[in-house]
């Protein structure tokens, strides 16, 4: 696991994104398509309005969903609606390319399954995604792989269904899926996460965080987060 430690959030976001667009170009060249998987949060939106202004070859990129909550389209809640304004809209990405995991279906465990098969149609059986960017919360959660869930506990699925967190459930990419991708980056900001970013670097299995595999690993962090606690 290697990590890069920036000035602030703002250079985080630039730095991932320009890791995000040498990947794509190396993955395109290489196999002729980049298969992105994102994750919400306020330094992501920030990155991903970044990456609008790199050279990526868009027509070729396919873009799924870390994790999603079950909310309607376009509700503020939904990761879709700020992943469009910050890059969808921006880019000349085909909408066949946008992949939005299938929340307002009544049946989440038939929407994880359908889910599942999309990402085999474009990304192989078994799927593997050229890059997973990942978030990393208080409590240690990644994704919505968040402790206590039964999600975090499916082995033989890509994608499952949650309970409620935080009010709502969602639907994840699982363990599996996150094991197979050829890079993950974690983008890490802000004092509140430095306790649980010790811990994912020494790939503390207490956490959920701590169980994605390390050696395919990127984590973009500013200072604030990479400073130990005091009590550490």
């Amino acid at each position: 696991m290697k990590i890069d430690v920036l000035v602030d959030a703002a250079a985080v976001a630039r730095r991932a994104a320009e890791e995000i667009a040498v990947q794509a170009r190396a993955a395109v060249a290489a196999r002729g398509q980049f298969t992105l998987a994102t994750s919400g949060g306020t330094t992501p939106w920030v990155m991903l309005r970044e990456l609008a202004t790199l050279d990526v070859p868009w027509s070729h990129v396919h873009l799924f969903q870390v994790d999603e909550r079950v909310a309607p389209r376009g509700h503020a809640d939904r990761n879709l609606t700020k992943l469009t304004e910050s890059l969808i809209a921006r880019v000349a990405i085909p909408a066949a390319n946008v992949h939005a995991m299938p929340v307002e279906e009544p049946d989440l465990g038939a929407a994880a399954a359908r889910y599942a098969a999309e990402l085999s149609a474009v990304a192989g059986a078994p799927p593997v995604l050229d890059l997973v960017h990942l978030g990393l919360g208080p409590d240690g959660h990644t994704a919505s792989l968040v402790p206590g869930d039964a999600a975090l506990d499916v082995s033989d699925a890509d994608v499952a269904a949650t309970g409620e967190y935080q009010g709502r459930r969602r639907l994840t990419l699982t363990y599996p899926m996150l094991y197979r991708a050829r890079c993950v980056l974690w983008i890490v900001t802000g004092a509140e996460k430095s306790a649980m970013l010790a811990r994912l670097q020494s790939a503390d299995g207490r956490i959920p965080a701590g169980r994605v595999r390390s050696d395919r690993a990127l984590i973009v962090a500013d200072v604030a987060a990479a400073t130990p606690p005091a009590s550490a």
